[in-house]
């Protein structure tokens, strides 16, 4: 009997972190157009539900990345109507490849090439998807709303972030 309560205690103090931290990036996706106003800059350019996949990614479980790629852009949608229906469904497709791929190739790549790589082969599913959508469902959007510039310097500063991380427990432990 105590031996079950104290399984339970530590099974909630594990589960906390992790409510939090889906509450913390729930709030952050929530109020990026609120801070994009007071800013007077679109943040959506820093890509922040990209963002919070990675850091889940790098401080979270694998189930909690999938999680936020399935659930952000939703989320989005559902709460300030951005993006559109059928664009949050292609970022959550495009997210859950990401860390699909990420996961796949972590035991041949190094972090750095690994989410490198993610990252661009998910903007390319991204794309060719969007492309079909601008043809078939979504005619007056644009292809790519974010400049590329800006999502090259995303992509290797969020690569450099989870390479530095993972580097720094690797040789402390």
């Amino acid at each position: 009997m105590k031996t079950n309560i104290a399984v339970k205690a530590i099974n909630i103090r594990k589960s906390i972190p992790t409510v939090i931290f889906h509450a913390f990036a729930l709030a952050f996706i929530y109020l990026i157009p609120t801070f994009s106003h007071l800013l007077s800059f679109p943040l959506y350019y820093i890509e922040p539900m990209r963002l919070m996949v990675v850091i889940a990614i790098i401080h979270s479980h694998r189930y909690n990345a999938y999680a936020l790629a399935i659930t952000l852009p939703l989320f989005s949608f559902a709460v300030a109507a951005h993006p559109v229906f059928i664009k949050s469904i292609l970022i959550s497709i495009e997210l859950l490849f990401m860390v699909w791929l990420f996961y796949r190739l972590s035991q041949y790549l190094n972090s750095f090439a690994n989410i490198l790589l993610s990252i661009w082969a998910s903007k390319i599913l991204y794309y060719g998807l969007k492309y079909i959508a601008i043809l078939t469902l979504l005619p007056k959007e644009h292809l790519v709303a974010t400049p590329i510039h800006l999502q090259v310097i995303t992509s290797v500063v969020f690569s450099a972030y989870l390479f530095g991380v993972l580097y720094y427990r690797n040789r402390k432990s």
